[in-house]
């Protein structure tokens, strides 16, 4: 099982360390590679994404991936920032589905900012479609207006667009997971404004007859947020565009505590996948040890799960991680009076133990 490890920048390589030595104290044959990206391989190869880290995440099972970023790179072209760096390997590695689970723990109820009977048990999975919409649709750009309220001026444009076999393969990926949760399925658009999402809605509609055991709902994506912090255990499965689902899957990791606690995993059509966690690389922590790596553990067991058909090994992480919250330990975006802070790699330390003492 051959694991692209990309470290990226900030607390990236802090939290992928403690990933790592949870994964080597499993007993399976793993085969890792390291290689920069983001902002690191900027410096050393002119480029977020070079050739040969493409190449070694092309060539892998799995991606295991820390984060990019940092706020001196700004002023770079826009081509040339590290974010660009995990756009491109979701495009070159045609990664299409983006799967975020919001557990909240029952050790960290009382870290949501919403009341424990809104969040006690909470477990949503949210699906977002990776390679459509408005973040890469043509024609983009900037031009002088010929019409609108002020012809004349500069304005700049972007396109919302998405294809019928998009739609249909994020569908068929929603209701799929569904059946082996509660077979709930929601999907989120706003097919009241935009003609693209009343396609999506329609597309949902015809493929939700090939499921006839989940059930389907439509919500607006307004909506969609203000249940989220109103009654956000009613959600079981949301699927829905890229856009959308990159604001809400954030708005849902924070229903949990924190998002140093949600892990992510986006996938191909082979299983092929790259799994970081939600946050960002938080370059204002970086080097003090004290940035959460549970995330970045916990998408070590979904890589485990969904990439490399290792389901048992996957549970036993999970489950080495309750085992360290039930302890009481936490790190400073999880503390709560009464809890034992600790940092980084203690954290790793204390999983590896739980692990090995199952």
């Amino acid at each position: 099982m051959k694991i692209a490890v990309l470290p990226g920048d900030g607390i990236g390589t802090e939290i992928v360390a403690e990933a790592l030595k949870v994964l080597q104290a499993l007993d399976l044959s793993l085969e890792l590679e390291h290689a920069l990206v983001g902002g690191a391989a900027y410096e050393a190869h002119g480029h977020p994404l070079p050739d040969s880290t493409l190449r070694l995440a092309q060539a892998a099972d799995a991606v295991l991936f820390g984060a990019v970023g940092d706020w001196k790179y700004d002023r770079l072209e826009r081509s040339l920032r590290p974010e660009q760096a995990i756009l491109g390997l979701r495009k070159h590695l045609k990664l299409f589905a983006n799967l975020r689970p919001a557990i909240c723990y029952q050790q960290l109820v009382a870290a949501s900012s919403l009341k424990p009977e809104l969040i006690a048990g909470l477990d949503i999975l949210i699906i977002r479609e990776l390679t459509g919409d408005i973040y890469f649709g043509q024609p983009r750009g900037r031009r002088v207006a010929t019409d609108g309220h002020f012809p004349g001026a500069e304005e700049a444009f972007d396109t919302m667009r998405y294809s019928k076999p998009e739609i249909e393969r994020i569908a068929h990926v929603a209701f799929q997971a569904a059946r082996k949760r509660q077979k709930k399925v929601t999907s989120v658009d706003k097919a009241n404004v935009l003609e693209t999402f009343q396609f999506w809605r329609d597309v949902l509609t015809e493929v939700h007859q090939q499921y006839p055991d989940v059930e389907l709902e439509h919500m607006y994506v307004d909506n969609a947020a203000m249940q989220l912090v109103r009654a956000p255990k009613k959600f079981d499965v949301i699927v829905t565009g890229n856009l959308f689902g990159d604001i809400l899957s954030d708005e849902a990791a924070m229903l949990t505590g924190s998002i140093g606690m949600l892990p992510s995993a986006s996938l191909n059509a082979r299983n092929q996948g790259l799994f970081e966690p939600s946050h960002g690389s938080a370059p204002d922590i970086a080097g003090q040890g004290v940035a959460n790596p549970l995330a970045t553990i916990l998408s070590a067991a979904m890589m485990l799960r969904f990439s490399l058909n290792q389901p048992a090994a996957a549970q036993r992480i999970e489950a080495a991680v309750q085992a360290v919250l039930a302890q009481g330990l936490r790190t400073a975006d999880i503390f709560s009076p009464g809890s034992t802070r600790v940092g980084t790699r203690e954290m790793g330390d204390a999983v590896v133990k739980a692990l090995r003492a199952s």
